[in-house]
């Protein structure tokens, strides 16, 4: 007689590394899944119960990420900007700088890239993030316990320019335009983020902070069972600022406030703007950065999202809290550390909901 095992057992019996490797070299991405009609996710999608969200608890307020007008009084929107960044570390901007048609232009090119033929999609498939434009799904497949139910385009724009031809046709020139009115909006953040602090207003931009400049393009088709997977797993950024422009699918986005989850309401035209763990190390711990997640898709229409990162091009320099933070009073929260050796180990981990922040932690208590 057959031995009796629990379907529990036969979770942990399933090859996953080989299901995991078939699938990536199948270069049909998510969407493709999707697309060939799929009623059951595969199951290295299924996530633990611990890290998917449960139902909506009743009767509570729903909690927002604030939206702050840049076009009030500028000591009123550094106030604003700096009172989000030191609690939640998140905030959505309107009435900036880029113009609206560049924003729905770009969103748009990236949804017509992925809504493309997963046979002209296969040429843009790989995990070389240095070389043009790389389409995959979830950079951290292989190390992650579970995938997420998403396809992303990633290209890196700075402190080298892309290799323009190994980019999608129809997404080339709304992403130059994007980039170039990105890093205008970009520096405009930065210099307020510094009044907040009390510094020099350019010192972000002096340490390079605006030169190492990534892009990316996430891809949340309709998944036929929601409830046994994520959008994104619950992460912090590693570098200093993340602007993230989203289609109207919105509810997905979420940021961890406290022991509940505030949701980012899709406002056409608004710049979801985020703090990372470089910034919260360098201001020392006066800005935080913030878990946050995306749920994964439960309606028709797909969500698209584009998010700039924006890091420091020199990777082989002392980073650390800025030295005009630190004093008697208030001493360094940590230790100055090789800013390539902390992307190391940022790419090197699942994305896990454990910031690195705690890695340069200083032990004060010694003191």
């Amino acid at each position: 007689m057959a031995p009796i095992t629990t379907e529990h057992e036969h979770e942990h019996d399933h090859d996953r590394l080989k299901e995991v490797k078939q699938f990536d070299e199948s270069k049909i991405g998510v969407k493709g899944l999707v697309d060939s009609g799929v009623t059951a996710i595969p199951r290295f999608f299924h996530h633990p119960p611990e890290n998917l969200p449960g139902p909506k608890p009743k009767n509570r307020p729903r909690l927002t990420v604030p939206i702050i007008d840049l076009s009030e009084k500028k000591s009123t929107v550094v106030d604003q900007i700096r009172r989000s960044a030191s609690t939640l570390g998140f905030f959505q901007i309107v009435n900036h700088s880029i113009p609206l048609n560049i924003i729905d232009t770009a969103v748009g090119s990236m949804k017509n890239f992925f809504e493309q033929s997963t046979e002209y999609k296969m040429r843009f498939y790989h995990r070389e993030a240095g070389k043009g434009a790389a389409y995959s799904t979830n950079f951290d497949l292989y190390q992650s316990k579970a995938a997420s139910w998403r396809d992303t385009l990633q290209v890196r724009m700075s402190p080298v320019e892309p290799d323009w031809e190994a980019v999608p046709e129809m997404c080339r020139t709304p992403l130059a335009e994007w980039d170039k009115a990105a890093v205008g909006l970009g520096a405009e953040l930065m210099s307020i983020l510094c009044e907040g602090l009390g510094i020099k207003s350019d010192r972000l931009k002096e340490l390079t902070c605006l030169e190492g400049r990534v892009f990316a393009s996430h891809y949340y088709p309709p998944c036929p069972q929601p409830e046994l997977t994520v959008g994104l797993s619950s992460h912090t950024d590693p570098g200093v600022l993340t602007m993230v422009v989203q289609n109207e699918v919105g509810g997905l986005l979420q940021v961890k406030c406290g022991d509940e989850w505030a949701d980012v309401e899709a406002v056409h035209g608004a710049i979801v703007v985020n703090i990372g763990d470089l910034l919260q190390m360098m201001s020392n711990d006066e800005y935080k950065s913030a878990q946050h997640r995306v749920l994964a898709n439960p309606v028709e229409g797909a969500r698209v999202s584009i998010a700039v990162f924006f890091n420091p091009s020199n990777r082989d320099k002392l980073y650390g809290p800025f030295p005009e933070l630190v004093s008697s009073t208030k001493p360094a929260v940590y230790r100055e550390f090789v800013y390539e050796d902390y992307m190391r180990r940022f790419f090197t981990k699942e994305l896990d909901g454990k910031t690195l922040t705690n890695f340069y932690k200083v032990d004060n208590t010694k003191a």
